[in-house]
């Protein structure tokens, strides 16, 4: 396996609190002014254009457009993604859906500084919990239940919650220069976004361990030779690819595709129920340990985070 110990630009899912993501209320907008993220500061953009759709000859193409933060999800983009898989997947006009992104990056996890995080002593037990299960977890399982067959495309780096997005994906195309990480360890996070959940399924539990474990940086034909991509084709030819396979399922048996699709992941899945809850529950605890606050603590100073086992 091919790993590389500089550390990325990237965070997981940003489970550091209860968030409030920076709309105006009841309109589904961001709020006029900027939005911090990962870059610094931007200027505030209609959600519609930081998530692009479009359909096509039965073919639906979700794409994250903020190549500028290396498309990290804010709370706005996060509830787009979620109701267009809902909407393609009761469309009759949509029969297959590509998820791609702009830029170099693919995702590069939840954008921390696009919401309103509370500090440790302003934490109500069960917040974590509960941001986890109405945020990440709520769009994992949208791909996951998803009618229509989900292709990804991934353009460059998926990391934490963006890593778990492409893996939810019933196909993964990846292109040469992707990359996978597992970064929650690197901040004292335990996983989420459903990664305890999909990456054992994917890999087995000692791979997964591993990838779980050091949160280094996997490339696309490591993630191939693992199982997580199912090919690795040039950069210049990923959008082609992703496009003909799309075509293909979409001329196919539409509901047969999407029995199928219930039927092998139903066969994994027998408590995926159960499986979210110890997630969320794990995250609640870990929330409470001192090298959780400290992971978070370094990130937002911007130094390397100091460790004690506690």
């Amino acid at each position: 396996m091919t790993v590389s110990p500089r550390e990325t630009p990237v965070e997981p899912s940003g489970v550091t609190g209860p968030v409030t993501p920076t709309t105006r209320p009841g309109s589904g907008k961001p709020v006029a002014g900027s939005t911090e993220s990962a870059g610094g500061t931007e200027p505030a953009e209609s959600v519609d254009s930081l998530v692009l759709h479009t359909t096509d000859n039965g073919v639906a193409s979700i794409t994250l457009n903020r190549p500028g933060v290396l498309n990290a999800i804010s709370p706005d983009q996060r509830e787009r993604l979620i109701s267009l898989l809902d909407q393609d997947s009761a469309d009759p006009g949509v029969r297959a859906v590509v998820i791609t992104a702009t830029g170099k990056g693919f995702c590069a996890g939840a954008d921390l500084r696009a919401t309103s995080v509370a500090t440790p002593a302003e934490r109500v037990p069960g917040d974590v919990a509960r941001t986890i299960r109405r945020g990440a977890q709520r769009l994992i399982s949208a791909v996951l239940d998803c009618e229509k067959p989900v292709v990804a495309a991934v353009n460059g780096t998926a990391a934490g919650l963006g890593a778990h997005l492409a893996l939810a994906c019933d196909l993964v195309l990846a292109a040469e220069s992707a990359r996978f990480i597992e970064v929650f360890v690197r901040r004292g996070l335990v996983p989420d976004g459903g990664g305890a959940y999909l990456l054992p399924r994917l890999v087995g539990p000692q791979r997964a361990k591993e990838l779980l474990f050091f949160g280094d940086a996997l490339t696309a034909l490591d993630a191939e030779r693992l199982g997580l991509v199912n090919r690795v084709v040039p950069e210049t030819e990923l959008a082609a690819a992703a496009r003909s396979w799309a075509e293909r399922l979409a001329a196919g048996p539409t509901r047969t595709l999407a029995l199928t699709k219930q039927l092998v992941n139903a066969s994994l899945d027998g408590d995926r129920a159960a499986a979210f809850a110890a997630e969320a529950a794990a995250q609640e605890i870990n929330m409470t340990t001192a090298d959780a606050i400290e992971g978070v603590a370094s990130f937002a100073e911007r130094r390397s985070p100091a460790y004690r086992g506690r």
